[in-house]
C-alpha cells in the first residue's frame, strides 16, 4: 500500500516521502498514530501544493539574503581596540562583537552565524564570513583600530 509520511518515521523515510509499505503497516500503525495517509489523488495534490508552497518560500528567503548580501559587502565595520607593538591586540575580537556592531548598524544578525576563519588579534582589515542562508553566504570587511 502506498502511503504519504506526515511525519519522519525511523527506518521508512522522511515527511513528504511517498512509500510502499504492507497494508497491515499502513493501517494499523502509520494512518492509525497520524504519521501517514494513503495515496491518492486528492493527497497527492495536497502535497504538491505544500510542497510548491514551501518552495517558493525558500526562494523568496534566498532573494531577500541576496539583498542583504549585497548591502552588507558595500560596507566596512570598524572596531576601536587597545593593541601593544607590533600592531597586536589586547585580546580578540568575537563573534558575538561582530554581531553587536551589526545590530546597532540596523542588521539583525545573530552571532551563530559569523564564520572566524581566525582569529582577529592583531590590526588591519580582516574578511569575516556570514552564513546567511546554505545557499548565500556574506563577507564583510572588518576594520581593527
Amino acid at each position: 500500500m502506498k502511503v504519504i509520511l506526515l511525519q519522519d518515521v525511523k527506518k521508512q523515510g522522511k515527511k513528504d516521502d511517498i512509500i510502499n509499505v504492507s497494508d497491515g503497516y499502513a493501517q494499523n500503525f502509520l494512518i492509525n498514530k497520524g504519521l501517514a495517509v494513503p495515496y491518492n489523488e486528492g493527497n497527492k495534490k495536497q502535497l504538491d501544493h505544500k510542497l510548491k508552497d514551501r518552495a517558493d518560500a525558500e526562494e523568496a528567503l534566498i532573494k531577500k539574503c541576496e539583498e542583504l548580501k549585497k548591502e552588507l559587502e558595500k560596507k566596512s565595520f570598524k572596531f576601536k581596540t587597545k593593541s601593544g607593538k607590533d600592531g597586536k591586540m589586547f585580546g580578540t575580537i568575537s563573534t558575538k562583537q561582530i554581531a553587536d556592531e551589526l545590530k546597532k548598524n540596523g542588521y539583525d544578525i545573530d552571532k551563530k552565524i559569523v564564520e572566524l576563519d581566525h582569529d582577529i588579534n592583531s590590526l588591519g582589515t580582516h574578511i569575516v564570513k556570514l552564513n546567511l542562508h546554505k545557499k548565500v553566504v556574506a563577507e564583510i570587511k572588518i576594520i581593527a583600530e
